[in-house]
């Protein structure tokens, strides 16, 4: 175990020496798993042999920061989360004159293409620009398109109406055989760029954070970290949003308060 927790550690080094990209304090269980399935697939015996392709065969490198990048998401996920947002926090933003919101590690771009439907049928669309990153530059490309596979349009528009929806769900997008295509008036609302939670700094003040099912493969001095960047940059009065299985403490953070906490909603202090 011990040689392998060794060549774990180098294999990572070699990855952020050449990429940018530090995974040296995701959770190593996570970060484990994926290299397995890609030595598996490679027909590779050890991280080392891995580590020796990556550093001399770029199409490795790309292989594996995408195996890392993790692409877990759906429309309106945990629809309590949503119709929490819509009752208890879209009327504090109904008193402002605009309102920037950050989805973080946004993936393939669902949850932001939700909270702009959100944000439309509250009336407040037109105020609000949203800004949605990740790190992999491929599944943006994917996010900026608003291209879903049909066959998840029925379980999106079930967690639809859970989140309180009050439209046809099939308003915001047209159809072929394959696939849904939002509306373009609702993907300009939308501001996809790449930023990476582990390096990259804060880019703007926002009255809204949303960081959902992410720090969940971070280890815990990461974590802390990305939630030290996420109080930075956000306004007095702010809400940040976090997922189901997360949770943030409150005395590792003293300058959060809950807001929701079933629903993991937080309220960033006034400042005293």
């Amino acid at each position: 175990m011990e040689t392998q927790d060794l060549e774990l550690d180098l294999f990572l080094t070699a990855v952020y020496r050449l990429s940018g990209f530090d995974f040296r304090k995701y959770m190593k269980s996570s970060i484990l798993r994926r290299v397995e399935n890609r030595l598996r697939l490679e027909g590779l015996k050890n991280i080392t042999q891995l580590t020796e392709q990556v550093v001399h065969h770029e199409v490795y490198l790309k292989k594996v920061l995408d195996d890392f990048s993790i692409n877990v998401t759906e429309m309106f996920r945990d629809p309590s989360f949503f119709l929490s947002f819509r009752e208890k926090v879209i009327p504090r933003l109904k008193e402002l004159p605009e309102i920037r919101i950050w989805h973080a590690g946004c993936s393939s771009g669902e949850e932001a293409y939700s909270m702009a439907i959100l944000l439309e049928e509250e009336g407040i669309g037109h105020k609000a620009k949203i800004y949605a990153t990740d790190m992999n530059e491929k599944i943006l490309e994917k996010a900026q398109k608003g291209i879903i596979p049909l066959s998840k349009m029925k379980t999106y528009t079930k967690n639809y109406m859970q989140a309180g929806g009050i439209k046809a769900f099939s308003e915001y997008y047209h159809s072929d055989h394959q696939f849904a295509y939002f509306k373009e008036g609702l993907l300009d609302r939308i501001v996809f760029a790449q930023h990476n939670l582990v390096t990259d700094v804060s880019f703007n003040e926002f009255h809204i954070i949303i960081c959902r099912n992410v720090l969940i493969y971070f280890n815990l001095e990461l974590q802390y970290n990305v939630i030290e960047l996420f109080q930075e940059s956000l306004g007095t009065n702010g809400f940040l949003g976090l997922g189901s299985k997360e949770a943030l403490r409150l005395d590792a953070h003293p300058g959060f308060e809950e807001f929701d906490i079933y629903n993991k909603i937080y309220q960033k202090k006034a400042e005293s």
